[in-house]
């Protein structure tokens, strides 16, 4: 499906946002709800000694399902038993190295494996899986856990280009894999169709999917929204249960949504999903998956998305590929943005352009063609502003390249967020300078994007406004030319000093 490059955004932010509420609750999973303002951070730990901004089993299961969905996107489709059971072996393997499965999941997979033995078979089919977790089922009467809710949004993106019902009944198969009772299902099924709505249009409408349910079952859900939406995330103490998952997730959202919109309610949702306790990962992990589908992968903070990473050996920029590609409907597509090794410039003219920061000598300024330098000039760190290969910064630790979406254009709808963008390129660049590191800040040639981060950069070191510190600036780059949105960007901001950040600008933060 072509993807304009707002939903394009939108797609590449479905599973960054996921892990990152996955990740962001994982050290205070089992733990009592916070209070009202209570910082959260990816500090790592929990039950389970979860590494700062690891991901858990929530991100690690769904990892495999936008795979092999991805896989099978041009094949005979998305729910077909062969993508389906690619899923499972996959879970199968993670398994046997996991530091936390759920309770549910790992008994089906044991059950599942102990099928296929019976067989005769060294490997499951998905067919095992799907007779293991009805069993389950049949047998407890109790196989409503939040297990398949929390790794289902890859599903969504699958089927953008699909009907929403088909979608629900994708939903219901994928999630009977492990979690077969009608909760679960339906909770899945509710979830993808809000999360596709969102990557579409960027509204979060969360009743889209009830017209697709039997009316007896709609009107049960409709309640159980209302009252997510007159509730907190701590209001719902048995969020292990898919409902009140279900439920804490969303009155996480639609409360941030009450003083916060656009990227800072993409934070405070999943910041309030976390003081929620209990299953804070869980329920984190749920409403990134559908905050980050309405608000994207530029509204992920750059702290967040900094040291994400989690099995298998994956970090933010592999989540963020498999999300556009797995949206885009096209396969894998390793010669091209963003999963090629190298992105071409060729074409460029003056892309050279290398100077140092005039408010800072520690801040080298410079085109796409100086990453070629970073090596002879000591530089740790690097902030782009322009679309790379993975192979482009190979002297840079992952962790200490910082890559921000943003084109240079004045019209608002070809940028997502751009305000932000900019302002938060400016606190990496001023996070990086804090931990002793020599930093590049680029684009392609140096003539609008790098002048403007380096603009509100400088108004915060220098204590000047940023259109005095552009004016600075210009006297190293004389190509300076911000277009006019950035200029509206920077005739707008009022510097302020934002701890959180780390001291970094938040000039006329949304």
């Amino acid at each position: 499906m072509k993807l304009n490059p707002l939903q394009n955004d939108r797609a590449a932010g479905v599973l960054v946002a996921l892990a990152a509420g996955d990740a962001l609750g994982a050290g205070y999973e089992f733990g009592p709800p916070l209070p009202d303002g209570a910082d959260v951070i990816m500090k790592g730990g929990g039950p389970f000694g979860f590494a700062p901004a690891e991901w858990t089993d929530d991100t690690s299961m769904a990892v495999p399902i936008a795979q092999a969905l991805l896989t099978s996107a041009s094949g005979d489709g998305s729910s077909s038993p062969a993508a389906l059971t690619m899923v499972v072996r996959a879970w199968t393997s993670w398994a046997t190295e996991a530091k936390d499965v759920g309770a549910q999941t790992s008994s089906v997979i044991a059950a599942a494996r102990r099928l296929a033995a019976a067989a005769g078979r060294s490997k499951v089919h998905a067919a095992d899986f799907s007779a293991a977790a009805a069993d389950f089922h049949a047998r407890t009467g109790r196989s409503a856990g939040n297990g398949s809710l929390m790794r289902t949004a890859p599903l969504a993106l699958a089927y953008l280009d699909r009907e929403p019902g088909e979608l629900m009944a994708a939903a219901g198969v994928m999630s009977a894999l492990t979690h077969a009772d009608p909760d679960a299902q339906e909770a899945c099924g509710l979830w993808c169709v809000a999360i596709r709505n969102a990557v579409l249009t960027g509204r979060l409408d969360f009743r889209a999917g009830l017209t697709l349910l039997p009316a007896e079952r709609a009107s049960v859900w409709l309640e159980r929204i209302e009252t997510a939406e007159r509730s907190r995330p701590r209001d719902f103490t048995r969020n292990g249960w898919v409902v009140e998952a279900f439920q804490g997730a969303w009155s996480a959202i639609h409360y941030a949504g009450l003083s916060a919109s656009g990227p800072a309610r993409l934070r405070a949702a999943l910041e309030e999903a976390v003081r929620g306790g209990r299953d804070t990962d869980t329920v984190a992990a749920i409403a990134g998956g559908l905050v980050g589908a309405a608000y994207g992968y530029t509204a992920v903070p750059f702290e967040w998305r900094r040291r994400l990473h989690g099995w298998p050996c994956m970090r933010t920029r592999d989540l963020m590929t498999l999300g556009m590609e797995l949206g885009r409907g096209e396969g894998r597509r390793s010669t091209s943005w963003p999963r090629a090794g190298r992105h071409d410039y060729s074409m460029w003219s003056r892309t050279d352009a290398l100077v140092q920061h005039p408010h800072d000598d520690g801040v080298w300024l410079g085109g796409v063609g100086s990453l070629g330098r970073v090596a002879e000039l000591g530089i740790d760190a690097v902030v782009s502003l322009c679309r790379l290969g993975t192979l482009d910064v190979p002297a840079v630790a992952a962790e200490d390249h910082a890559t921000f979406w943003v084109v240079d254009s004045h019209v608002v709808g070809d940028n997502a967020h751009a305000g932000f963008v900019l302002r938060e390129a400016a606190a990496a660049v001023e996070r990086f300078r804090s931990e002793g590191k020599t930093v590049l800040l680029h684009c392609v040639r140096a003539e609008s994007r790098t002048p403007t981060v380096a603009a509100l950069y400088g108004a915060s070191v220098a204590g000047v406004s940023p259109l005095e510190a552009l004016e600075d600036v210009r006297r190293v780059l004389p190509n300076a030319r911000p277009n006019r949105l950035f200029m509206q960007v920077l005739a707008e901001a009022v510097t302020t000093t934002d701890p959180a950040a780390g001291g970094a600008t938040r000039a006329g933060a949304q």
